[in-house]
């Protein structure tokens, strides 16, 4: 939990725990010059001037404990908007330990996870959304995480956020005055308005949220690769890792259990997993793969269905799936002469898209590439506005709110019972930015930062 004493000077590390070359000690608050003037002395006796890297060592009294860089970021142009300064020191964990100790020693205190950011937030630097947007960045495992957290970061949510709130203060001003001056404004003329208005903001909330789109930039596209035993989802896989990942052989069955790997395709991140042959077994150990492939292709966010294509579309082709839709179909082994027909995969699967592979040459392989990135959510406009799941979930709120005061309205209710319901959707908006603050939300958020950020 965050520690919300905002007088105190913290420090704590800012780079990685573990050997490398450089490491980077970071300091914030009232402090910080002094603490600095402990443990850091610049060559030559100069002086540590503000946003300049300068030469010098880390002192244990007069004891030299290394050799480092330091800088000196004044208040309000730092991270935090608090006096920040910054030691970098061999990257020793050992060093890294000494000088943390020099400082707490000094009166600082240890940062707690996310406590820099979270000063940052309370200062006014950034709003909820952009400190999330942190923390996405340090994680992005994709080009296309990297832009949308840099989007978040740069006040993308926030201006849509900002925007929908406007919208809602019109609402209550008009309201306002409809209440304050009964005599001079027409009741159902307001209401009627007031109702149409909360249902185009509620509508525009709705078709921003997307949840998913969330999902698949932190998380990747989870494509699973289903079909019956030898129809070459192994080495399909393979082709598309580049290596050797998942055993090949000729004997059917021989993956047991699910297989994931990570694979980058045009800056978006693909999760693939390969599953066990489905079929009826009576291997206890086959039917625990059986079991686990069917789980994987129920959270699929694209379900791939593997046909050999040198052999015609079996009964035990079509019903793998066990109901399940495919939302692509692969055709493999395209070396060998084709036994599946376009007309019999249209009339079995209508509408379904199929890609025709041979892995072992590479024929096809960019137009799957090029069909998977297609399930991805597009980035622009203002359709994924809303990605998150804790923004969503809020958004959502504000939607309930909003068709609370529609339906006041279309009732006939007094016009302040749906000012009260403008208030709460107001509300739900302002969590997501942290314009209206509950402090378990604020700890929740930082909870998930490293510490040193």
């Amino acid at each position: 939990m965050i520690d919300h004493r905002l007088t105190d000077t913290i420090a704590a590390q800012a780079t990685p725990p573990g050997e490398g070359g450089v490491a980077i000690v970071r300091i914030s608050g009232p402090e910080c010059r002094g603490l600095m003037a402990r443990v850091f002395a610049a060559q030559n006796g100069q002086r540590l001037a503000p946003r300049r890297l300068t030469f010098g060592h880390i002192l244990d009294g007069d004891a030299v404990v290394d050799e480092a860089m330091a800088v000196l970021m004044p208040a309000p142009h730092s991270y935090t908007r608090e006096d920040v300064a910054e030691i970098q020191c061999h990257g020793s964990q050992a060093l890294v330990g000494r000088v943390l100790s020099l400082l707490l020693r000094a009166g600082a205190r240890m940062a707690a996870p996310g406590e820099f950011t979270y000063r940052a937030f309370i200062n006014g630097r950034v709003d909820l959304t952009q400190a999330e947007a942190v923390m996405r960045m340090i994680r992005a495992g994709s080009e296309r995480a990297m832009r949308s957290a840099r989007r978040q970061m740069e006040g993308g949510v926030s201006a849509f956020v900002r925007e929908a709130r406007e919208a809602i203060i019109e609402v209550l001003a008009s309201l306002s005055a409809a209440v304050d001056f009964p005599d001079e404004v027409e009741e159902t003329l307001v209401s009627a308005q007031v109702s149409e208005r909360c249902a185009d903001i509620a509508a525009r909330l709705r078709d921003a949220c997307d949840p998913r789109a969330g999902r698949i930039e932190d998380e990747g596209l989870r494509v699973v690769l289903a079909g019956r035993p030898n129809a070459g989802k192994s080495t399909l896989l393979n082709a598309l890792v580049g290596g050797e990942r998942a055993i090949v052989t000729d004997v059917p069955g021989t993956t047991r259990d699910t297989l994931s790997e990570s694979i980058a395709i045009d800056g978006v991140r693909i999760v693939l997993t390969d599953t066990a042959g489905l079929r009826e077994t009576d291997d206890p150990v086959e039917r625990i793969g059986v079991a686990r492939a069917r789980q994987a292709m129920e959270r699929a966010d694209v379900l791939a269905l593997v046909l050999d294509a040198s052999e015609p579309i079996s009964r035990e082709d079509a019903g793998v799936l066990g109901g399940l839709t495919p939302q692509i179909i692969v055709l493999t082994k395209g070396d060998r002469p084709a036994a599946v027909g376009e007309g019999e995969l249209a009339h079995r699967f209508p509408g379904v898209p199929s890609v025709a592979v041979c892995a072992q040459t590479g024929e096809g392989m960019d137009a799957l590439r090029r069909a998977l990135t297609a399930f991805v959510p597009a980035e622009d406009g203002e359709s994924c506005a809303l990605t998150q799941a804790r923004h969503v979930e809020a958004a959502m709120r504000s939607c309930a709110a909003l068709d609370d005061a529609v339906r006041a309205m279309d009732e006939g209710y007094p016009l302040d019972m749906a000012a009260i319901d403008l208030s709460a959707a107001l509300d739900a908006l302002g969590e997501i930015t942290g314009e209206t603050m509950r402090e378990t939300v604020i700890d929740e958020v930082f909870s998930r930062f490293c510490v040193g950020k």
